[in-house]
């Protein structure tokens, strides 16, 4: 984990190794202001030595002076490292992110990813400006400290000796007991984002069915169960302080009690006050840095539940990546899948699609009717490689799909799937993510293509339109229209459309299907729908049942021969028959 996260320091690698230096600086000079201290009592105010007070205390204002420019320069290395890397970690995760296929989401789920790339990395930074700072200032400081006390009285010294190993086993079973409940508390972060993410986006769901008391219900579940494994984690990192202080003001007891003893039967040869009042700052010293300790490895055990996660994040191998020499051009629309079989978790035994063997024209129509669950989404995924094939094999433009470059074969393929959404922003730069380059002509002529020209004009500011995030300003068949614009920006070899008119009215579906068919007609064109009117006219059409082509043909063809076509098509004749 260590390894894999210190990648991300990068460009800020100078401000991290010139952190731990100054630091270091600091830590001498405060171990060296003690011993000063100590002259200036011995060899000053006891015998009345003035010129002595000056020249040492003089020293001291300097050494003050440099200590505190080193602290102060540690501070703005440390916060410019600890920033940077944290950005850098964004930055990977975000991209690492992009490259996965859809299996590597479905693993992680999308509320436990803005989980990792928020709170966990806002963790690693506050530890990682720790470990550069303190965890370089406090064990310095101790060792120092300790070995400062050593040179003034090894008997009083060894005290220290004695308990720094009964404070260092009390941490190492604190950290321990705490670390799996603080575990425990980022992984429910996950479900808590989830709840928060639901509620937010479907919040017209919710007040439409006036379910707000249940919403709180669950959110309330979820934060109370964060809370309770929080209460349960600070209990027992609780113990640290109380730990601390006891060794720290123990050691305080033991060296007055033996000094005091020392300083009497020695009659100040073996230790001199000023000596004294040396070792009980050591002393300080030596407790605050304990206390750095402790507080660090608090941080740690909390930060390394966030290290693991992260760290999973980054060491996710893309389930679909470029082959060493990739096919640069998708000849024509043509498809053909050969004895494809397909499962989402990649177990031949739990099948989504079994044995598909389909064959589909450039420039065909072809529509896919079936049941929910039937497999027809899963189906059009594998054209553009959003899923891999578990067995058998797809070829486009006469290339097997694993053999192109990704980006080609996308930016030929193009895809409105179920859950499309708009993007915050203008109606014209929602549908230029088609092609960037595109000019306004362009624009108007895809949207006329998918009828989504008349509604946008009605608006005030046209294509200017600010649309709001997730296009929840526009109705459900308006944005159904600008995400078919969108894709055909992008003039594709292949378009599909993943039961993408289902919100649109009947004339304006059989509207769409008139354009296609006039003004894209070397297009392959792939229609998933629920209406037989949506794909009645197509070339072909086929019929999936629980993963399986139950049958392939056209309109009539199939109102012949096949029995789940057949009544599709009369449950629907009777429902529209009912209406009129």
């Amino acid at each position: 984990m260590i390894k894999r996260l210190a990648k991300c320091i990068r460009e800020y690698k100078k401000y991290t190794i010139l952190t731990p230096l100054l630091v270091s600086f600091e830590v001498i000079l405060e171990v060296l202001i003690p011993l000063f201290m100590a002259r200036i009592i011995d060899d000053g105010f006891e015998k009345g030595d003035m010129t002595t007070v000056y020249v040492i205390g003089g020293v001291l204002v300097i050494l003050s002076l440099i200590s505190l420019v080193c602290g102060v320069t540690s501070g703005i290395c440390g916060s410019k490292a600890a920033t940077g890397f944290a950005a850098n970690l964004r930055h990977d995760l975000y991209y690492k992110v992009q490259d996965f296929s859809f299996y590597n989401i479905d693993k992680f789920s999308t509320s436990s990813l803005i989980t990792r790339l928020t709170t966990d990395v806002g963790n690693i930074q506050f530890a990682f400006q720790m470990i550069i700072r303190i965890a370089v200032r406090a064990p310095l400081m101790l060792i120092m400290s300790v070995i400062a006390t050593f040179s003034i009285s090894s008997s009083l010294a060894l005290i220290y000796l004695l308990i720094i190993p009964i404070l260092a086993i009390s941490l190492l079973i604190i950290g321990t007991k705490a670390h799996p409940t603080m575990k425990k508390v980022f992984s429910t972060y996950d479900d808590l984002n989830n709840v928060v993410e639901e509620n937010v986006s479907a919040v017209r769901v919710v007040k439409s069915f006036t379910l707000e008391d249940e919403e709180e219900r669950k959110f309330k579940k979820v934060s109370s169960k964060i809370h309770n494994l929080f209460v349960k984690g600070e209990k027992i990192l609780a113990l640290n302080s109380p730990v601390m202080q006891f060794c720290g003001y123990l050691c305080i007891i033991l060296i007055s009690w033996f000094g005091a003893h020392i300083i009497v039967e020695s009659n100040g040869t073996n230790l001199t006050t000023g000596n004294l009042m040396t070792m009980f700052t050591y002393t300080t010293q030596i407790l605050g840095s304990l206390m750095m300790l402790s507080m660090i490895f608090i941080v740690v055990i909390i930060s390394k539940a966030s290290g693991d996660r992260i760290t999973e994040v980054l060491n996710e191998t893309p389930d679909i990546k470029n082959p060493e020499h990739p096919v640069s051009k998708v000849l024509d629309g043509s498809i053909d899948f050969k004895d494809v079989s397909f499962s989402y978790i990649k177990d031949e035994q739990k099948l989504v699609l079994d044995n598909i063997n389909i064959k589909i024209n450039s420039g065909e129509t072809v529509g896919i009717i079936g049941g929910t669950g039937s497999g027809k989404s899963s189906l059009v995924n594998l054209i553009p490689r959003l899923y891999d094939v578990t067995s058998g094999d797809l070829f486009v433009g006469g290339h097997n799909v694993k053999d192109y470059d990704l980006k080609v074969l996308r930016d030929e393929v193009s895809c409105v799937l179920q859950k499309n959404v708009l993007f915050t922003g203008t109606i014209i730069e929602n549908i230029m993510w088609g092609d960037e380059s595109a000019s306004f002509e362009d624009v108007v002529r895809v949207c006329k293509l998918a009828q989504a020209d008349g509604f946008i004009n009605e608006f005030k500011d046209g294509y200017n339109t600010k649309i709001e995030e997730g296009g929840t300003n526009v109705s459900g068949g308006q944005k159904q229209r600008l995400c078919i614009a969108r894709a055909l920006l992008k003039k594709p070899k292949i378009l599909i459309l993943d039961d993408s008119t289902s919100a649109v009215d009947t004339r304006t579906d059989k509207l769409i299907q008139e354009a296609f068919k006039k003004e894209i007609p070397n297009t392959t064109k792939i229609i998933i729908a629920q209406r037989i009117s949506s794909v009645e006219n197509a070339d072909k059409i086929i019929v999936l049942d629980n993963g399986k082509i139950d049958a392939i043909g056209t309109h009539s063809e199939l109102l012949k021969k096949n029995k789940i076509y057949k009544e599709v098509y009369q449950s629907q004749v009777k429902g529209s028959d009912k209406d009129e």
